[in-house]
């Protein structure tokens, strides 16, 4: 029998279905797991098969999980006393294994998994980055078929493991990542192959939410603030989400986190929307010429879950926080100040995350003795470029355009060649 069955967010039914990547029961409304352990557990395994709350019964492939550490050094500099930061990433001295940099390494482990025990022969993911990298990974080391999607304006900022060469890679030549969304779509309809379905998978947002899970076993309870970049917003729900569980619990803190989002200036459309107090984005805001003045492309989403019932809009009301908009060179000063701080590089959207912490410093939202916690979601990358190596994605290019019998003739090409 599963230990967990699938809610809709709205209404409350339960569904019969433990598969549910693209699935809702009402319109505009997110499903969610209801786990049938109440307490939080963290004695199942290794690295993130250790925690109760995630929908696999037996994985078949390890998977390293975040390090969570109390900061001093980056902690001091900003005037705060229990800084905590959840690390993402390629740093073996602190004892972080994720080769990918990234926490959609989680994402994609529990969510490959899930679709294996649940009968699936492979699936469609769409990505800007760090998502297809992630996959990839997972893929190769669990032998689970995958196809990717892109956006070309993506690639120059795109790499992959070695060992993930040979991972069928697509790439949308004149679009951007909401495109290669419906570009995913329409490729799971040719092939009869699932798509990952995004924020809708309830396996991504759990898994996710390791982040948490992980951060509370090391500190013994639930921090006051948490700060994290977004783009879908996948992971801030599924924080927001295991932060409810964690709290029913009973024996981690009295009141969620307030949660603290940011996004990178000037696509910063659920930032404004918060700020108007909406639960709708203005389609002016969603411009994709916007997405060319960013430095963090991994957070351009078109698509972004904040509007739909258990979106971000309703985390932020629920948890209290705010939402902030970073400059690019407030970016690059976060990155300089965490590797002159901590020790090791960090992403871009770990620089937005980290901008929008002193910026919330500086205006005087946080008290020195509150517990925050950090989410860098990716580091590391020079380091696993040097003692592992990558490579440039090199994907076969399709059109908007595109039809249907011309796509099929595409793909049935590549998945043969790879």
């Amino acid at each position: 029998m599963p230990h967990f069955r699938i809610k809709c967010k709205n209404c409350g039914t339960l569904l019969k279905d433990t598969y549910c990547a693209f699935c809702e029961h009402c319109s505009n409304a997110l499903l969610v797991t209801e786990y049938r352990d109440k307490d939080f557990q963290y004695n199942r395994g290794e690295g993130i098969w250790r925690f109760n709350w995630l929908p696999v019964h037996k994985a078949e492939f390890d998977q390293p999980g975040p390090v969570v550490y109390h900061s001093e050094a980056l902690g001091k500099r900003l005037g705060l006393e229990s800084l905590f930061i959840a690390f993402n990433g390629y740093w073996p001295e602190r004892g972080a294994q994720v080769l990918t940099c990234t926490f959609k390494e989680y994402e994609a482990a529990v969510a490959l998994e899930n679709a294996r025990e649940n009968g699936m022969k492979g699936l469609v993911v769409a990505s800007a980055g760090n998502t297809a990298r992630a996959f990839a990974h997972i893929s190769s080391k669990s032998d689970f078929p995958i196809i990717i999607v892109v956006p070309k304006m993506c690639l120059l900022e795109m790499w992959y493991l070695i060992e993930s060469v040979r991972v069928p890679t697509v790439a949308l030549s004149d679009g951007d990542y909401a495109d290669s969304i419906d570009l995913a779509r329409r490729i799971s309809s040719v092939l009869d192959m699932p798509f990952e379905g995004g924020v809708k998978n309830i396996a991504k947002r759990d898994g996710l939410g390791v982040v948490l899970m992980e951060a509370v076993r090391v500190m013994g309870r639930l921090p006051e603030h948490y700060f994290q970049a977004v783009g879908s917003g996948t992971g801030a729900i599924g924080v927001w989400e295991m932060a409810e569980r964690l709290l029913k619990d009973g024996r981690y803190g009295n009141r969620l986190p307030e949660l603290h989002l940011a996004q990178n200036l000037p696509f910063v459309p659920m930032v404004k929307a918060w700020k108007r107090k909406s639960r709708e984005l203005n389609p002016a805001e969603l411009d994709p010429a916007l997405i060319n003045l960013i430095t963090t492309r991994v957070l351009s989403n078109r698509y972004p879950a904040y509007s739909v019932k258990g979106g971000i809009y309703d985390a932020l009301t629920a948890c209290g926080g705010d939402m902030y908009g970073v400059e690019n060179d407030e970016v690059f000063y976060a990155m300089r100040l965490f590797e002159d701080t901590e020790g090791i590089d960090i992403v871009p959207a770990s620089g937005v995350a980290l901008a929008a912490l002193i910026r919330a410093v500086k205006d005087g939202r946080i008290k020195s003795h509150e517990t925050v916690l950090l989410n860098i979601t990716g580091g590391g990358e020079r380091l696993v470029e040097k003692e592992r190596g990558t490579f440039i994605v090199e994907p076969v290019f399709v059109s908007k355009n595109t039809d249907e019998r011309e796509l099929e003739e595409i793909l049935c090409k590549q998945l043969k060649t790879d």
